[in-house]
């Protein structure tokens, strides 16, 4: 398309829209150029601003790994005590932001335009957003968290010095298997369903709106053109663009470090592969060298390609296990735990009082932090495969299937493994590291060597996807909303965030990971709630 082409890659709307007037043209502020053949288009000063300051900062942790290990220790509970009731009021209001949407008259509004029509189908569509939007957390979570909530809930509570120092969710259900059961698996539920992709489907409206329909670069800035108008091609609109990077990249960074234990974890278990910070090391260098491989390739030659591999591969480990474990009870398990989610609903979502601070602060805070971190790179992936869809589809389709899918992930691998514990006696998963309780809870079922195996390779194409698609993102942002910026940028930022992965690795584990999650995710939470207030501006002068 010749329009695509003049508007460096963003589609023109496609009959009526209301597009704002502005001199500020993509790419206006980016410098162009290339050592030998390698050819950037990068804009100042979010790239340079946001690449040196991450360099800087892998710098520090190198140069001083106590000190940064000591810092990234005292940091995540300092900020999730703190800032809690923040993060817990903010995403309940985002869920009800995305449910006013549904109903209201602007759900009409179709995204790109009155006659745009979908780039993809619904196939196609739902397997990219779900692969890239939580992929490895489901295989890294899909046992470990129901069954902890159940262990902890059925523990019951404990208290030391007049406070509580259990981690069960809300006032737990002692020595109750069946209350245990439901609670354990609501609170699950809670963290994985509408929450989660409210923060999604904020971003990604907010981004698909003021880009397709308004004809504004796809870059997180271009959502706040309502509120501050030509500032955001200022430095109002550089800080909002550099916060995402730093948002996305170590929410990446954080995931791939997840995916990287576990692959461990697995390895271990099936071929005895030594269990440590190197071979994390080699399987992130690893897996990274192949994202590249799918970054050269494309949007639809290589994420669109790995994520419906990996949808097939994922439905596929589902079906087997659900046959083959424990049917009936899976299947009344997953109607019982919808049931028990909403029925447990409000008091989860309250973000005061808090009686359960281990869980509220612990879990919940910096889940809300981690897919906070992750929405600017969700959000606009999932933008730019969603156009010509109405907001009222929209919403319902990233809304709500995603969170009934991750209902019924969780509902039958969390459900086996708690089966095990509670009719067969078997304590594997119960008494497993968190990124080993996939593997036990299979080696249980038929097929323990080949079902296993094909959970390595699952955790290890949803880093490949995920990295590919954060690289995408990243960037585009730093390219000032170009989508068609040369590969090897691409390539550069899928290289720099493996190497972010494994300097947080090295310098304090996991814990230095969810650390630099919850530190950028406190402030893109006041990002995310200004762009609800966008959306209504913006969508308030579309023709419906």
């Amino acid at each position: 398309m010749s329009d695509e082409v003049t508007n460096q890659g963003i589609p023109e709307p496609e009959g009526a829209a209301e597009v704002i007037d502005t001199d500020y043209e993509i790419g206006q502020d980016n410098f162009e150029g290339s050592v030998g053949p390698i050819g950037f288009d990068i804009h100042n000063p979010v790239f340079m601003v946001s690449g040196l300051a991450i360099v800087a900062f892998v710098f520090y942790a190198l140069a001083l790994p106590e000190q940064s290990a000591a810092l990234f220790g005292w940091l995540r509970p300092a900020v999730t005590s703190t800032f809690d009731w923040f993060f817990l009021a903010s995403a309940d209001v985002f869920v009800l932001f995305c449910l006013f949407l549904i109903v209201s008259p602007w759900g009409k509004v179709r995204l790109g335009g009155a006659d745009a029509t979908p780039d993809y189908s619904y196939i196609g569509w739902f397997a990219m957003l779900f692969a890239a939007g939580m992929g490895i957390g489901l295989m890294f979570y899909g046992v470990s968290e129901p069954m902890s909530h159940f262990s902890t809930s059925f523990g019951g509570v404990v208290s030391e010095g007049g406070a509580r120092t259990d981690w069960a969710p809300l006032g737990a259900a002692a020595g109750d298997e069946a209350a245990s059961v439901r609670l354990g698996m609501a609170a699950t539920i809670f963290h994985w369903g509408l929450h989660p992709w409210a923060i999604y489907a904020i971003v990604a409206l907010s981004l698909a709106l003021f880009t397709y329909n308004k004809g504004l670069p796809l870059t997180i800035r271009s959502a706040f053109y309502p509120i501050f108008g030509e500032r955001v091609w200022g430095w109002t609109g550089h800080i909002i663009d550099t916060l995402a990077v730093f948002a996305t990249l170590f929410g990446l960074a954080t995931s791939l470090g997840f995916g990287a234990t576990q692959a461990n974890a697995g390895l271990n278990e099936l071929f005895g592969v030594p269990i440590g910070a190197s071979t994390e090391v080699i399987l992130i260098t690893a897996i990274t060298a192949v994202a590249l491989i799918s970054v050269v390739r494309g949007l639809d030659g290589g994420v669109k390609i790995l994520s419906e591999i990996n949808m097939g591969l994922a439905f596929v480990l589902l079906i087997f296990v659900l046959i083959v474990g424990p049917t009936v009870a899976i299947l009344t398990g997953f109607a019982d735990s919808l049931l028990a989610y909403v029925e447990y609903l409000p008091a989860l979502a309250n973000p005061f009082g808090r009686e359960d601070v281990n869980f509220s602060q612990g879990w919940t805070a910096f889940y809300w932090a981690w897919w906070i971190s992750w929405s600017p790179f969700v959000g606009m992936f999932i933008a730019r495969v969603s156009r010509g869809r109405s907001v009222r589809e929209f919403i319902i389709c990233v809304l709500l299937i995603p969170s009934l899918v991750c209902v019924l992930w969780m509902s039958v691998f969390g459900g086996t493994a708690i089966h095990q514990v509670v009719a067969d006696g078997f304590t594997g998963a119960q008494d497993a590291s968190l990124e080993l309780k996939l593997f036990k809870m299979l080696g249980e079922l038929p097929l323990a060597s080949i079902t296993s195996f094909v959970g390595i390779v699952l955790v290890v194409v949803f880093f490949v996807t995920s990295s590919d698609s954060g690289s995408l993102v990243i960037d585009t942002i730093t390219a000032g909303g170009k989508v068609d910026a040369p590969v090897p940028q691409r390539v550069f930022w899928c290289i720099f965030e493996g190497a972010v992965a494994i300097v947080l690795l090295l310098g304090g584990g996991l814990g230095a990971l969810q650390a630099m999650v919850i530190s950028t995710g406190l402030p893109f939470t006041v990002v995310l709630l200004l762009m609800c207030w966008a959306i209504v501006k913006g969508l308030a002068s579309e023709p419906r």
